[in-house]
């Protein structure tokens, strides 16, 4: 009973899709000769898009404080060569995933229709690859921060006519049938800037951190906005099912054929399923046994219980007490580095995530009948990355980041309630590759640290963390509390429920669960 009380709002989602399903086939039963107006499926899936509109607010005010939270807590000047190391493990696997579920996805094809439907939108987008990947770099330097919230730079290139002509200003030719000669303008679309507001995010956390006492004040405000918005999605969260069943129920009103679209999910299933797999069966240990020249099978069997935590609860930061101590007692890896570099781990490393949200990014794009361009892959896998490390730590925080990735790149965010009648089963893959690849990466950084790594005599004191886990993502702030040792200058985990004498002295870490994206 305590365990369904945990898990009610898993329970009540799967309840809403289940609703939303038997909803809009009833209601397109009743009208099986004649089709549901665009209209009145509208109207069906209002209440949804009243709830995707609740999810659409949080985008700035959750990523933007986030990120810069995540990063300007990190010392970067006495953490020294482990935290570069962790941090730049971490960034490489997630890239790394990113790229392999794009390249699955682009293979497999999940969501492709007809190639005469594809084709056709195809056409019908007048731009050039370069146009994309330069206006893609300038919106990373957006010239006003105000207006990259609510518009972003594009590139327009001007159809000159069935006919060739000379280019008034420069005396060009203007050929129709090739697009490079067209005339070039410059516009705003009415979408939000995100990659602009992800680069300002990251350089003012680095400049938080190096700025040591005097970022502090400005740190702690970041951390209090931060937790004030999750606490904040966690409400618009709790609407979930209800918003859920009628997007649901809006979406079958708007098919023509409902048993070609479950077809298309379940290969997306499928897709997606097989990326975490390699993920976390071939890329994790392959890179752990480059680096440290030894086989990853022993290591991994030593990680069961936590890998077996993550799967059973979904939840990376309720596992991170049983996966520190199958680090250092099964795996034998130094204490100070294990509890230094799994809680960076819990911040920015998102191997799962972020190859979900690329997969359902490109998928959504191929059930619309788009097929992404060069730049617009590029675009993206960097925004599913950016989204992935900034995803909060809260039941169902990856529908503010999934659906960030599709406006990003001009997707239509309702497809996002399709996706999330499977994705309760897909997040505890994603949960297990996630930790796999945080246990990987505190393994690889003390191989590459044993030898300029010189052990204290505090460290020996360092005692075993117990098997402490809140399931169902419970308060997840007494999973893991993170105190600055001034003898160390290294973070130490603590798994008590008291707080130091001294605690005015310390900063506090809140490890944040990146895999609950769209947690079902």
């Amino acid at each position: 009973m305590g365990k369904m009380r945990e898990n009610l709002l898993t329970i009540m989602t799967l309840v809403g899709v289940a609703a939303g399903l038997g909803l809009g086939l009833g209601l397109k039963a009743l009208r099986s000769e004649e089709p549901w107006t665009q209209r009145e499926a509208n109207y069906v899936g209002y209440p949804g898009k009243i709830f995707l509109n609740m999810l659409k607010c949080m985008i700035i005010p959750l990523i933007v404080p986030s990120l810069i939270a995540a990063i300007g807590q990190l010392d970067l000047r006495t953490s020294g060569k482990i935290g570069m190391r962790a941090v730049l493990y971490y960034t490489t696997t997630t890239v790394l995933a990113v790229t392999l579920g794009i390249i699955l996805t682009i293979t497999i094809r999940p969501g492709i229709g007809s190639v005469e439907e594809t084709a056709k939108n195809v056409n019908s987008n007048n731009s050039t690859t370069v146009d994309t990947l330069l206006d893609l770099f300038t919106n990373c330097f957006p010239p006003n921060l105000v207006q990259a919230t609510l518009q972003q730079y594009k590139t327009q290139i001007i159809y000159p006519g069935n006919d060739l002509r000379e280019d008034p200003k420069t005396g060009a030719m203007l050929d129709p049938a090739d697009l490079l000669t067209w005339e070039m303008s410059s516009s705003w679309s009415n979408s939000t800037n995100i990659l602009g507001l992800v680069v300002f995010s990251i350089a003012t956390g680095i400049a938080i951190s190096i700025s040591g006492e005097e970022g502090k004040p400005l740190l702690k405000f970041f951390q209090s906005v931060s937790h004030v918005m999750m606490k904040l999605t966690s409400w618009i969260v709790c609407l979930a099912p209800v918003g859920v069943a009628f997007l649901i129920a809006g979406e079958i009103l708007h098919m023509k054929s409902v048993l070609e679209e479950l077809v298309k999910l379940g290969w997306y299933l499928f897709v997606v399923c097989l990326g975490i797999s390699l993920q976390g069966g071939v890329v994790l240990p392959l890179i752990y046994s480059i680096i440290t020249r030894s086989l990853p099978f022993k290591f991994m069997g030593n990680m069961g219980p936590a890998l077996a935590t993550a799967f059973g609860t979904a939840s990376s930061s309720a596992t991170l007490p049983v996966t520190i101590n199958n680090l250092e007692n099964g795996n034998k890896i130094n204490p100070v580095i294990a509890r230094f570099v799994l809680p960076i781990g819990a911040t920015i490393n998102m191997d799962g995530t972020a190859l979900y949200e690329a997969v359902a990014a490109i998928f959504i794009a191929q059930l619309t009948g788009m097929n992404p361009t060069l730049g617009q892959i590029i675009i993206i896998s960097i925004t599913a990355t950016a989204a992935s490390i900034g995803a909060a730590g809260i039941p169902h925080a990856g529908l503010v980041t999934l659906v960030m990735v599709l406006e990003t790149v001009g997707l239509p965010s309702e497809y996002v309630s399709i996706i999330m009648s499977v994705d309760w089963l897909v997040d505890r893959f994603r949960t297990l590759v996630n930790v796999l690849g945080d246990s990987f990466g505190a393994a690889i950084v003390a191989h590459l640290c044993k030898d300029d790594f010189n052990q204290t005599e505090d460290d020996n004191e360092l005692k075993p963390l117990e098997h402490k886990v809140e399931y169902g993502g419970g308060d997840e702030l007494e999973a893991s509390k993170l105190i600055q040792s001034e003898s160390l200058h290294l973070p130490i985990l603590l798994n008590s429920p008291e707080k130091p004498k001294e605690a005015d002295k310390f900063a506090y870490h809140t490890s944040r669960d990146r895999s609950k994206c769209v947690d079902m």
